[in-house]
């Protein structure tokens, strides 16, 4: 009995100890006045995003995000699951899927999970938190769903510029 709970007990106190040595990670501010925004060369030039946390080449991250008004990020998908979170403007996200265009408004929340076809339309000027569980990737597809590079996917017609 002694030697069964000592190999059930032994996992859990190591957790405890490892558990206990990490030190809590310090309060993150970042100002949204002070965001440095840039354009990417794989996004439409009518996107900017600024890094509000994280590496996107490395691992999950926080990216404030604006669009000008008609601004389309044309259907793809990203390797890592993906949030939304609209602070200002009027924007729809659309599934591949085939459901309904969704209409989102400042404080709507979406979902886009791991490899779902989908694309995003500033209806007017739009400002969001786009939060991406690991390094930030895009692979845009044709209207078949075969990927193509972002050079053929995003035209002057297509980003609204």
């Amino acid at each position: 009995m002694l030697r069964k709970w000592i190999t059930l007990s032994l996992p859990l106190l190591a957790f405890c100890l490892v558990s206990a040595a990490q030190a809590p990670a310090p309060m993150a501010y970042k100002a949204a006045a002070s965001s440095k925004f840039i354009n990417l060369p794989v996004l439409p030039a009518c996107m900017t995003v600024a890094i509000q946390e994280g590496d996107p080449a490395k691992g999950p991250l926080v990216v404030l995000a604006r669009f000008e008004a008609g601004c389309v990020v044309p259907w793809h998908w990203h390797t890592f699951d993906e949030r939304l979170l609209i602070v200002s403007g009027a924007g729809k996200a659309e599934m591949k899927d085939g459901s309904a265009p969704i209409p989102l408004h400042p404080g709507d929340y979406i979902f886009l999970p791991v490899k779902g076809i989908h694309q995003f339309t500033a209806v007017s000027s739009v400002e969001l938190f786009l939060l991406a569980d690991g390094p930030f990737d895009i692979h845009y597809v044709d209207p078949s769903g075969k990927e193509i590079p972002a050079d053929k996917a995003i035209t002057p017609a297509k980003s609204g510029v």
